[in-house]
């Protein structure tokens, strides 16, 4: 909610017609979030008349100040959700920027191209907000995202497989 999703759409801002339908994952008590992706969609159709989109739940993967070890149980709960999901749509990339919300649906996207059922492209861009250290997202998706991009030149030197390219959002 909040930063994230206004990260994330000033990224979606940028993109071109074709990268078109869009399926938006929501944690299922995410009220805020979908307000700001259909007022965007709203003023993306404006422009790009073909534009489509969906909105899709899926069950919180850690709330704040939740303990490690229940977020365990409730991130793989979240990860068995998320693979009919990731299954039906299939997506092609998946572009995410640090909510938990997007560790088990990538994690449920690499398992379907593990399986060799459909490969997704996973790019993850840090939070500008993260200047010294990884979220915890970050941390996890680091070893499964194709594309790990940062916004700040100190994360690319303690994260060498990472992409810096300044400040994106």
């Amino acid at each position: 909610a909040g930063g994230h999703t206004t990260e994330i759409l000033r990224l979606l801002s940028c993109l071109s017609e074709s990268y078109s339908p869009r399926h938006y994952v929501l944690a299922d008590s995410d009220k805020m979030s979908e307000a700001k992706i259909r007022y965007f969609e709203q003023k993306r159709a404006e422009t790009f008349s073909k534009s489509q989109f969906t909105l899709d739940r899926i069950p919180r993967s850690r709330e704040v100040r939740q303990s490690w070890i229940s977020s365990v149980v409730t991130t793989l709960y979240s990860v068995l959700y998320s693979l009919p999901l990731t299954y039906k749509r299939k997506p092609d990339l998946i572009l995410c920027n640090g909510p938990g919300t997007c560790v088990p649906v990538c994690l449920s996207a690499f398992l379907l191209g593990l399986l060799r059922i459909k490969r997704t492209i996973i790019v993850y861009v840090e939070s500008i907000c993260r200047v010294e250290t990884l979220s915890l997202s970050g941390k996890i998706l680091y070893y499964f995202a194709d594309y790990f991009i940062v916004q700040w030149p100190d994360l690319k030197k303690k994260y060498p497989k990472s992409v810096y390219l300044g400040r994106i959002v």
